[in-house]
């Protein structure tokens, strides 16, 4: 194989289809705007402490297995199973909640609030499997040449899932529990998707089930990063390069096929085939200037809410915290209905908490901590000025100081913030929009911009605003259905 292929951007989508290539031959290389890999699986090392800037926990591990078989490499970073998930913290109620993957044991801390919760769960969880087994192979394991085979595929779906398309995810849950606590607790994996339980299907519930039952979630050992820097290790090995601080803004096409992209500083990139892990709906507008994906057009998008994000390091030690914490308000509803568009609702803001340094010695001094904020926000379509991000960090800081029991403000020798503005600014990302384009049912599928380009016809996508979606496991997964249709193109 001598094709040569050019990968833009250097994110989890990006990087592990350039492995998949490399292993079979292909000559690539890759550029990246920012000075190290990753995307928004980054780090961040400052004052002697080291933070994960974006996901800090992941699921469906088995992809990644199977990654490293299709490689046919030894998975180059170490996880390690959780079996508290997470726990939650409710302002009205000093109870703290262990969500934990065995069901017996997180079941018994409800029961003064929900009459036969294990059961109610557990019919829950069956409901959820159901959904995962019944689409995760028809639906977002596929690649989709058009929408009409899309829908033609989904008619292969039990029916019986089909109102789940056309109710929420909150209505999903109140059918199962009644009680607050339980239905905000089982709700929240909705947020991992970067809308909320109120505007997510309810066919997503079956998060849920991925959650406790088929795979459960995972730390990386030694820190989130562990993961970029263990792929980049073998794309080093085999001689892939990749250059850093350069921004593709241009590109150059004969007939069907880009020939050339075109970057910041005026130099020309060719290739044979290119693959795009920038944002797919962003680049088609601001690069290839697809009018489809102009500003206008982009902006009447369904997108994921913004993040508020902050790192602070401590130079004490919080036993009382749990490794991953979330904390929430009395206004859960109201909150979430509004957070999107109205950015008054952050005044009583609902947020998590990552000590990164719990298990991670390495990532704090000794006698320190790591801390990792994170906050939904709206994105820039609907809060554009971020001057007040200090009153609002400020405000998080001392709710959680409240919460834990201790003023953590005069032992902070470390922040770092980041907005929506910066989130942007750093990745690309529409608005700011943290995890791209929405799950909105009209927006999956083969109805998502789709990972190969209509008009190019040697230029393909990967990443989270393409198939299948936003997470590290979807990257995982698209970055196989990436490889796939260059392989089929590569055969023509």
């Amino acid at each position: 194989m001598n094709k040569n292929i050019l990968v833009v951007g250097a994110g989890l989508g990006g990087i592990s289809t350039a492995l998949r290539l490399a292993k079979k031959g292909y000559k690539v290389k890759i550029i990246e705007k920012n000075d190290k890999a990753g995307g928004r699986l980054n780090q961040i090392k400052k004052d002697g402490f080291t933070f994960d800037v974006g996901p800090s926990f992941f699921s469906m591990s088995y992809e990644f297995e199977e990654f490293a078989k299709d490689c046919n490499i030894k998975l180059p970073f170490e996880y390690i199973e959780l079996k508290t998930l997470y726990s939650v913290n409710f302002i009205d109620n000093p109870k703290t909640f262990y969500v934990k993957k065995y069901i017996k044991d997180f079941s018994e801390q409800f029961n003064e609030y929900e009459d036969d919760f294990e059961q109610k769960f557990t019919n829950y969880l069956n409901q959820c499997g159901d959904a995962f087994n019944d689409t995760i192979d028809i639906v977002i394991k596929q690649n989709f040449d058009s929408v009409i085979k899309y829908f033609i595929k989904l008619t292969q779906v039990k029916p019986k899932h089909l109102p789940k398309l056309y109710t929420s995810f909150w209505k999903q849950v109140k059918k199962h529990f009644s009680s607050k606590e339980a239905q905000q607790i089982v709700s929240l994996v909705a947020f991992f998707l970067g809308r909320t339980p109120f505007d997510t299907s309810a066919i997503y519930s079956l998060l849920s089930y991925t959650e406790f039952k088929h795979d459960g979630y995972f730390n990386v050992k030694g820190g989130m990063y562990q993961i970029v820097e263990g792929i980049v290790n073998e794309l080093i090995k085999e001689n892939v390069e990749i250059i850093y601080n350069t921004e593709i803004v241009d590109f150059i096409a004969e007939n069907d096929k880009i020939t050339t992209l075109v970057d910041n500083n005026g130099k020309n990139w060719t290739s044979d085939i290119f693959l795009i892990n920038a944002d797919a709906a962003a680049f088609r507008g601001k690069v290839l200037k697809n009018k489809k994906y102009s500003v206008n057009k982009l902006d009447k998008m369904n997108w994921t809410m913004g993040y508020l994000t902050f790192y602070i390091g401590l130079k004490c030690k919080l036993p009382q915290v749990n490794h991953h914490n979330y904390f929430l308000g009395s206004n859960y509803e109201d909150y979430a209905n509004n957070v999107m568009k109205n950015p008054d609702s952050l005044q009583k803001p609902y947020y998590y908490v990552n000590v990164v340094s719990k298990y991670n010695d390495d990532c704090a001094p000794e006698g320190c901590e790591s801390l990792f904020f994170v906050c939904p926000v709206p994105n820039l379509l609907y809060k554009k000025n971020w001057d007040d991000k200090d009153l609002i960090v400020d405000s998080i800081i001392d709710d959680f100081s409240e919460r834990i029991g201790k003023d953590i403000k005069p032992e902070i020798v470390s922040k770092t913030i980041l907005t929506p503005v910066d989130w942007e600014k750093q990745f690309n990302l529409h608005r700011g929009a943290g995890l791209g384009l929405s799950h909105k049912i009209m927006q999956i599928g083969a109805l998502r911009p789709q990972n190969f380009d209509k008009k190019y016809k040697n230029t393909f996508y990967v990443g989270a605003s393409t198939i299948p979606g936003a997470g590290l496991p979807m990257a995982i997964i698209s970055s196989k259905l990436a490889f796939e249709r260059i392989e089929n193109y590569t055969r023509k």
